[in-house]
């Protein structure tokens, strides 16, 4: 937290005696009205108030992903660890941390008495791991689907909004387009009859490609007569093509991240402040920012947008305040 900056302001005045009977008058010889006026204590009170935000922050659990995989912290604290470390009143869970709890009440309930006590709000569930929504094989594709329900009704149970999840599947951007939109469609279905949004995030290959994403989304929507299948544009991930078709070996080829977030704005159910690294001026060193929220703000949007650090110089928790301190100082400046 900022340390309270207290502004003072001091009149300087002489007295002069104008009687024997002891009057005193203020003497205000050589000070224009200007210099009065500036000199008084209202002063403080003209000042121009901060501008107000037009978004939300949130803080999303993947940037914690070290702490939680070594066991150093318990996924039922993160809402608290969100609020008390980092003054963070939203929360998005990533499934993985709760993978065996989808349908258990009672530890749900726990996490969503957590967040009551904490005021914290529960935002929506990023869904990794359960099939691929844009599978070839019909079977399969309807499979990956039914494994979505569960986290669909931890994420009405928590309070969420939306479940994020992944346009995966194989073949050419065609076919894996119209399979992901059969996949999509059906899961939308049953998050309607919940009152949850099916939100898909540029993750990698065919999805980090902005244009087929924004046609699957528009397909699916139009299909259904609804706009409960959206997008959550990530401000990092637009890697369409891995080298050895291996995540761990980098990116080969890579869609312009601004006009991706571009057209994945007008679907916008969230958005990821994706960062990796910070200069010294605390501006992210690989994308800009600025430029980013002015692109979030003229869409319109007004939501959360998720702090998710994902970088390895700074620490997990310096990483997410670096990222939350950016946040805060553009939303003034954009």
């Amino acid at each position: 937290m900022k340390p309270n900056r207290r502004y003072f302001l001091k009149q300087i005045a002489g007295f002069t005696a104008l009687s024997a009977a002891g009057v005193w008058t203020l003497a205000c010889s050589n000070s224009s009205n200007q210099q009065q006026q500036e000199n008084t204590p209202t002063t403080e009170a003209k000042a121009t108030p901060p501008t107000v935000p037009f978004f939300k922050i949130s803080l999303a659990q993947w940037s914690l992903h070290n702490a939680l995989f070594a066991g150093q912290l318990n996924p039922l604290d993160f809402p608290i660890k969100a609020k008390k470390d980092f003054a963070i009143e939203a929360v998005e869970y990533v499934s993985i941390f709760y993978k065996d709890k989808a349908k258990d009440t009672a530890y749900l309930a726990e996490l969503k008495k957590r967040c009551q006590d904490n005021g914290v709000v529960s935002v929506l569930i990023m869904v990794d791991a359960e099939g691929n929504l844009g599978d070839a094989d019909a079977k399969k594709r309807m499979q990956a689907v039914e494994n979505h329900y569960k986290w669909i009704e931890a994420a009405k149970f928590l309070g969420c909004h939306s479940i994020r999840v992944n346009a995966y599947g194989e073949g050419t951007a065609e076919q894996v387009k119209q399979n992901a939109i059969d996949g999509l469609t059906k899961l939308t279905e049953f998050g309607i009859k919940h009152d949850i949004n099916v939100i898909v995030e540029n993750h990698g290959n065919y999805s980090s490609n902005g244009k087929w994403l924004a046609e699957v989304i528009s397909t699916v929507n139009k299909n259904l007569n609804t706009d409960r299948c959206g997008t959550l544009p990530d401000f990092g991930n637009f890697c369409t093509k891995y080298k050895n078709n291996r995540w761990e070996d980098g990116c080969q080829e890579e869609y312009d991240r601004y006009l991706g977030v571009s057209e994945l704005m007008p679907f916008a159910k969230g958005v990821s402040a994706k960062s990796y690294d910070f200069d010294q001026q605390g501006n992210e060193t690989k994308i800009d920012y600025r430029r980013m929220l002015q692109i979030v703000k003229q869409a319109g949007y007004t939501g959360y947008i998720g702090v998710e650090y994902e970088g390895k110089r700074l620490s997990e928790e310096e990483g997410i305040r670096a990222t939350k301190a950016l946040l805060e100082r553009l939303a003034q400046e954009v």
